[in-house]
């Protein structure tokens, strides 16, 4: 048996900074040194005879042989760790794993997260936030809320809401928008979707604002809405996103929208993997969440 040769140990190691791409963050979560994960992760790499990372100036990259080892690890050691969770509590709850895009976590699903616990007390919800980018570590979550157009290969696709995109920025700089031609003397905060500012331009009639010519001031390039908007807010500039996700800002003045032009790019999905039976767990989930966007 090929798992014999194997030590626990080291695939525990291993599965922690594949899911995390950082020995210091896995050392972290297992309560070991950093130096004791990189021993444990060469140690796999010699047994295996292939290296499971890709090291270069942008940090750990799991290489294809790595990725081919991570998800089902993952896998495992989490229907290990739901196992003993079972036990030690005594109540039969089922773990879910859920990824959720940062802007619908913050925007729409936090604020209703005590009423699914109160309503499914036997279901341990377990959160994983990203940036819309998933690695091979999400082949272990149950379900995952994305945004785009749906088309992910080998997942099942529910949508749940549209999210046009607007712009957003603080009272003092909104002052200064009478139309949309004025965002050219701002400074424009940017997501790591680049065709997002195009689609807005286009819509509002200001084709200028569609590329990085003509002296426009680009600001800094965010992997996450919320901390763009947040930027906002602190005045850095003007972001684009979807007004629907940032209503408590909105409300409560801190936030404005200088204009009602939007582009559509894209909505919220709630994704499954389609090689995998659907738990339990997952099923109660999106039907409790899809009738929480219903209500909305």
């Amino acid at each position: 048996m090929a798992l014999a040769r194997y030590s626990l140990n080291t695939l525990h190691a291993f599965a922690a900074a594949a899911r995390h791409l950082n020995f210091t963050r896995a050392a972290d979560e297992l309560c070991v040194t950093q130096a004791a994960i990189s021993h444990q992760v060469k140690l796999l790499e010699r047994q295996v005879g292939k290296p499971l990372f890709l090291r270069s100036a942008r940090g750990l990259q799991l290489s294809d042989e790595g990725a081919l080892l991570a998800a089902p690890l993952q896998q495992a050691f989490t229907q290990i760790d739901e196992a003993l969770h079972r036990l030690e509590d005594g109540a039969p709850r089922e773990r879910l794993l859920l990824g959720v895009v940062g802007t619908f976590a913050h925007g729409f699903l936090l604020e209703r997260l005590p009423a699914f616990r109160a309503a499914h007390p036997g279901i341990d919800l377990r959160l994983q936030t990203h940036n819309n980018k998933l690695d091979a570590g999400a082949d272990a979550l149950d379900a995952v809320v994305r945004f785009g157009d749906g088309a992910w290969n080998g997942v099942e696709a529910v949508p749940l809401c549209a999210a046009p995109l607007t712009v957003l920025c603080s009272p003092a700089l909104a002052a200064d928008l009478q139309r949309p031609a004025d965002l050219k003397r701002q400074t424009l905060l940017r997501s790591y979707r680049s065709g997002d500012w195009p689609a807005w331009a286009l819509a509002a009639g200001v084709p200028e604002l569609a590329t990085p010519a003509g002296g426009l001031a680009w600001g800094p390039q965010f992997d996450s809405s919320v901390l763009m908007v947040q930027a906002a807010l602190l005045g850095s500039g003007v972001a684009l996103a979807p007004a629907t996700m940032f209503g408590r800002e909105l409300r409560q003045g801190r936030l404005l929208r200088p204009f009602a032009v939007e582009a559509d790019t894209g909505r919220y999905w709630l994704t499954r993997p389609l090689a995998r039976e659907e738990k339990p767990a997952a099923r109660v989930f999106r039907e409790w969440l899809c009738a929480q966007v219903a209500a909305a």
